[in-house]
């Protein structure tokens, strides 16, 4: 009898404890890791700009959450995923990070969040595309915030194919972005009718893209779909324009491409490029103030990942104040209970695999004779509302979703 509450006593006193740690804050403090790239072919992108959007989040929350500071850590992962994921352990074992968000690059996000899983640590991707971060890799604590490479094929290659472009060619990044880009798409492409008649892998980054290009132009498709981002993405389409790509009557199409891109590649040669996005800063009001306050602090209109990078931290902080804990696991819980609703995502939820679901738009790029000042690049066509753009977590195979 005495043995029996004894072990009860143990574990009574196992369990407060336990709750004892998952109230308040680790450390007396927020700790936000902003893992980026600060020097490559997304700085663009991201960089610099998602470390200002993490910064204004903040700013705008009142700089304390539970009463308590809010810490910034800020690194460049250089595109590399073992460098990102000892930053983030040590990020996470010694200078104690809630929460790690951004984690442009695919390779980078799948790593990073594997570490998060495993340390019980809220990741946020916002800048990595694979949908694998919300399929059979996903966690209990990881989320996926604007885009993914599912809602880039299901937005764009329909309304080409219905334009009549039946045959595709694929000129994709080698590594698990353009992989899973270039996957995605083609299964979108055979549901909807249209041939790939060829693709072709280049190496991550590349400056000279000429022989494959080349190979598209020759292939005879009527659309060549480029599965890469960033430098990569603007290098493309300035060589196919100097190869005639477009004027030989082939449509190029980039399955992705950010604001900054467009901006760098001009609308001389990017005018009429399709593009799919989950933010454009001048969809409406709340979306024109966002920006303006971005652009005053950081003298560019922000890219979706940025703006992005700026809801997630929003959304985040309200979970931490709403669970009166930092506790990876719980406030995850929470930020999934929650609507996300801010000046980027106005009306998003969070599916249980971690994957936010809301409106994506397709865009035009526009001429230069219908622009009205720098970064007024893009005219709507139409919006595509979240249930659609992306994968039903119920298919996605992610446990958490069963």
């Amino acid at each position: 009898m005495f043995k029996k509450s004894l072990l009860a006593g143990v574990a009574l006193s196992t369990m407060l404890t336990g709750a004892a740690l998952a109230e308040g804050l680790s450390g007396d403090k927020v700790v936000i890791g902003v893992l980026t790239d600060l020097s490559g072919v997304y700085a663009d992108v991201a960089g610099k700009g998602s470390i200002v959007a993490v910064e204004m989040a903040v700013a705008d929350y009142g700089g304390k959450v539970l009463g308590k500071p809010i810490e910034i850590l800020t690194a460049d992962h250089q595109n590399k995923a073992d460098i990102a994921v000892n930053i983030a352990r040590e990020w996470i074992d010694t200078k104690g990070a809630d929460t790690i968000v951004d984690l442009v690059t695919s390779s980078v996000g799948l790593g990073v969040q594997g570490v998060g899983g495993e340390k019980g640590i809220v990741t946020i991707n916002s800048g990595a595309a694979t949908v694998r971060l919300t399929q059979k890799e996903c966690t209990a604590t990881s989320f996926h915030w604007i885009y993914d490479t599912y809602s880039l094929a299901h937005v764009t290659p329909p309304s080409v194919v219905a334009d009549g472009g039946d045959s595709w060619f694929i000129i994709t990044a080698d590594y698990a972005f353009g992989h899973s880009l270039e996957a995605d798409a083609t299964a979108v492409l055979g549901e909807l009718g249209a041939k790939v008649v060829g693709s072709v892998r280049h190496p991550f980054p590349s400056a000279d893209l000429s022989s494959f290009l080349l190979q598209a132009q020759s292939s005879g498709a009527k659309v060549v779909a480029l599965a890469n981002a960033g430098q990569d993405t603007i290098n493309s389409v300035k060589q196919a324009a100097e190869f005639g790509l477009v004027a030989g009557g082939q449509k190029l199409v980039a399955l992705l491409a950010f604001l900054s891109d467009i901006h760098s590649i001009g609308l001389e040669l990017g005018q009429g490029l399709l593009v799919t996005t989950g933010f454009y800063w001048d969809l409406d009001d709340e979306t024109r103030s966002f920006s303006k306050k971005f652009f005053e602090k950081f003298g560019k209109m922000p890219t979706m990942v940025q703006a992005a990078d700026y809801s997630a931290t929003l959304h985040y902080l309200k979970a931490v104040e709403a669970a009166g804990t930092d506790d990876g696991k719980t406030v995850a819980a929470k930020m999934k209970e929650m609507p996300v609703k801010d000046a980027v995502i106005h009306d998003g939820k969070i599916a249980p695999n971690g994957r936010v679901i809301h409106d994506m738009y397709l865009m035009e790029v526009k001429k230069p004779s219908e622009s009205t000042g720098e970064w007024d690049l893009y005219k709507l066509v139409k919006t595509v509302p979240g249930a659609q753009a992306f994968q039903d977590p119920a298919k996605s195979g992610c446990a958490l979703s069963q």
